[in-house]
Order: structure tokens, then C-alpha cells, then sequence
């Protein structure tokens, strides 16, 4: 695999725990470890490089815009970083409040048993304290019990599994009746990511609340305030939710806690919500927004990249990747 050797050029190096890997001392060891464990030897190969680049990157603080320079695979790409993200929650499952709901969550971005994994092999280079690894090992046990250690945690439904993430205390076994009255649409991207070109080829007729286009509307610069911008966009979303009228929201919507806004008011009218993460490698979208008529200014781009969050299943009714090349 490509990628495999563009994260390791020298196998014989990391294997004996030579200098030839990226990093520092830290990942030396955990990839020492991780490669030294039998489960990590048994796996399949397009595993055990998924795990090897978790591995990697486990002191990097930019895992996701790594990768994607890298030219990741998404799906690949959102596996390696949800096990990041997560790393410690095996050795620390008893104390976890809402163990369940987010060993679920993993479960649909990732598995729960390379997380096992990933935590034993970063315990080991710790120095191997065998309490963390009893812990380890019951939440593999867990995971198991809980039908979601190598496997998506399976729901009902989509509606089931959407209005199970959004309500705290709710049965995920519960098969929660299905009264959506619309669609919304919510779009996903960095400027020049391909989202209008999706929009049109993929929702042609439908209404769409633009926040770029109501910027030219109230005359706002996408660099001053947005607030009467924000709030134009929600009063036409209201209008057509009264009227259980399907619509996209078309925003670059990076973050999960900017998307959540508009989803929980597509929710609370009774709207299906599906969610449209477009995207395009790095050099692709800075040229598509040099050549706008307007275009964002590097310096944001550059910030919403590093607070840049893509959509998870556990979002919407429907999370949908495009790559917009």
C-alpha cells in the first residue's frame, strides 16, 4: 500500500525500533510495542497499517490535516483519528460516565477493539502498568457484551440512532417512530471545497438558505459581524420548516458544535436531517477560492482548517463523504 510506505519508508527500521521513524522517543515506543503484539501481527494488512499510522501520529496535534495532506482515504482518514481521539478511554472505561454512548460512537467511526489495541500498545510504552491493562482488557470484554467491539453498534434505525444520540438516558434498543416531515440538507465544507457544484448536480429545485448569498443580500463582509447574517438564515429556515418544506443549508458548518445549531432546529420541527461533508485535497481548494470573484481570505481558510471537525454518523439521520475532486 502506497500510503503504508509513504507513513513508513523503512520497515526493517521500525520493526527492530530503529531511528528511521517520525517522531519522537514516545513513538518509538508505542510503535515497538504495537508491532510487537501478536493481535496487531494477526490482523489483516490494511489493519495493521491503519493501527501503525494511529500509532505514528499518537504525538502529532494535527492528525487529521496530516492525513489529509497525506491524501488519506476519508473514511481511513476519520478511523485513525477517532482512535486518537479516544486513546485513553479503554484504560480509564470504568470511570466514564456514558461508557456505553461513546464506546457506541466509536464503534460507528472506528472499532472499539483497535482502540483496545492502540491503548495496550500505548500502555506498554508507558511501562506496562497492569492495572491500566486489566482495565483495558474488561472494556475489550465490555464492547463485546455491548454487541460493538469490532463491529458499528447496530440501531433500529436511522431515526432511531439520531434521536438516540441526541437524548440523554434514551434506550438505543428503542425503534423511535419515524415522523420526519422534510428533509434538510446540511452542508459541510472549507471554502472551495466543491459544496455549490454538489448542491447543484445533487439538489436541483430545492430551496437553498445560502449564507454567502445573504451576505451579498445585507451587504455583511464575511470578515464583519454575521450576526444579522446567522439570524436572516434561521428565519427563512423556520419559514420553510413551518411548511415541512425540504431544504439545504448551505454553510461551511466546520465545526460539530456550529452544525448542531442548525440540526437541532431541523430536528425540533420534525425535519429528517442528512448532513454533506464535501471535500477536495488542500491545493484544489485553495485554487477554486483564488478564483472566486470573492474570495476567503487565506488566513480563515487556514483557521478553519485547524478547527475543522468532519460530520460523524452519530449527527444526522444520514452523514454522507464526498470527495470533489
Amino acid at each position: 500500500m502506497n500510503l503504508f510506505r509513504r507513513l513508513c519508508p523503512a520497515p526493517p527500521a521500525w520493526s527492530l525500533g530503529g531511528d528511521d521513524l517520525p517522531g519522537g522517543g514516545y513513538t518509538r515506543r508505542i510503535v515497538q510495542a504495537l508491532t510487537g503484539l501478536e493481535e496487531w501481527r494477526d490482523r489483516p494488512e490494511d489493519e495493521r497499517v491503519r493501527l501503525f499510522a494511529a500509532a505514528l501520529l499518537i504525538e502529532e496535534d494535527r492528525p487529521r490535516r496530516v492525513l489529509w495532506e497525506m491524501g488519506a482515504p476519508i473514511a481511513w482518514r476519520e478511523h485513525v483519528c477517532a482512535l486518537l481521539q479516544h486513546r485513553w478511554l479503554p484504560s480509564a472505561a470504568l470511570q466514564h460516565p456514558d461508557l456505553d454512548r461513546v464506546a457506541f460512537r466509536v464503534s460507528l467511526l472506528a472499532r472499539n477493539d483497535d482502540l483496545a489495541l492502540l491503548a495496550t500498545a500505548d500502555t506498554l510504552a508507558g511501562g506496562g502498568d497492569p492495572e491500566l491493562l486489566a482495565e483495558i482488557a474488561l472494556f475489550g470484554e465490555y464492547t463485546s457484551e455491548i454487541g460493538c467491539r469490532d463491529r458499528p453498534r447496530p440501531f433500529p434505525s436511522d431515526h432511531a440512532r439520531f434521536q438516540y444520540f441526541r437524548t440523554p438516558g434514551r434506550d438505543p434498543d428503542y425503534a423511535a417512530y419515524d415522523d420526519t416531515r422534510c428533509t434538510v440538507t446540511v452542508m459541510s465544507g472549507l471554502p472551495g471545497a466543491g459544496k455549490d457544484h454538489w448542491i447543484a448536480a445533487n439538489r436541483p429545485g430545492v430551496p437553498v438558505i445560502s449564507l454567502d448569498n445573504l451576505r451579498d443580500e445585507l451587504g455583511k463582509p464575511p470578515t464583519g459581524d454575521q450576526g444579522p447574517v446567522v439570524a436572516a438564515a434561521y428565519e427563512r429556515a423556520r419559514g420553510h420548516l413551518r411548511a415541512a418544506t425540504s431544504y439545504v443549508w448551505n454553510a461551511t458548518n466546520v465545526t460539530r458544535a456550529i452544525r448542531s445549531r442548525c440540526i437541532a432546529l431541523a430536528a425540533d420541527y420534525g425535519a429528517r436531517v442528512e448532513v454533506v461533508s464535501v471535500e477536495a485535497p488542500p491545493d484544489v481548494v485553495h485554487r477554486r477560492n483564488g478564483a472566486r470573484t470573492r474570495p476567503v481570505p487565506n488566513a480563515i481558510i487556514e483557521r478553519m482548517v485547524e478547527r475543522w471537525e468532519p460530520p460523524d454518523p452519530t449527527e444526522a439521520h444520514a452523514v454522507r463523504w464526498v470527495l470533489n475532486v
